[in-house]
């Protein structure tokens, strides 16, 4: 299998989509942060010192979907549609869950800006919250539905 990355001459390039169709995309990605018992307890009162944990971290996932291309060298600018991000309490793990569905008309997908946006968010939760807990743990971001373009729909 040829990677699509790659020339003739195994050089690195970014993809040429000139000739491809524009359709609607969306992609979702998720990831998980798990976090002492006073470490949740304290971002789900809104008692940290460095303010509104989870309110920032959703901010952050929009900010890092939308920088994107910025960071991962191969990917294209995109201007983003939609950008939602959900989270969800996990009072058992102790933790939270980070989702974000990035959106578009576009020549190629937006799996990578779904999971920089997760991945951003969570990272901005350990970050506000390190002061109680840094023995967070960051996991299982990962892609879980795309729809849109020649490769058409994948859930996991």
């Amino acid at each position: 299998m040829k990677l699509t990355h790659l020339d003739e001459q195994d050089r690195p390039k970014m993809v040429d989509v000139t000739d491809k169709d524009a359709t609607i995309r969306v992609a979702v990605a998720s990831g998980t942060i798990q976090m002492s018992q006073e470490a949740y307890d304290m971002i789900v009162s809104n008692q940290t010192k460095k303010g509104p944990v989870l309110q920032t971290a959703v901010i952050a996932a929009i900010q890092g979907a939308k920088q994107t291309s910025t960071l991962i060298p191969m990917c294209h600018p995109l201007m983003l549609t939609s950008i939602k991000v959900d989270v969800v309490e996990l009072p058992k793990l102790p933790g939270f869950r980070l989702e974000v569905t990035a959106k578009l008309t576009g020549k190629t997908g937006v799996e990578m800006e779904a999971l920089t946006g997760a991945s951003v968010g969570l990272l901005t939760i350990y970050d506000m919250a390190k002061a109680i807990d840094k023995s967070m743990v960051i996991s299982d971001v990962r892609l879980e539905s795309k729809s849109g373009g020649k490769s058409g729909e994948f859930r996991r």
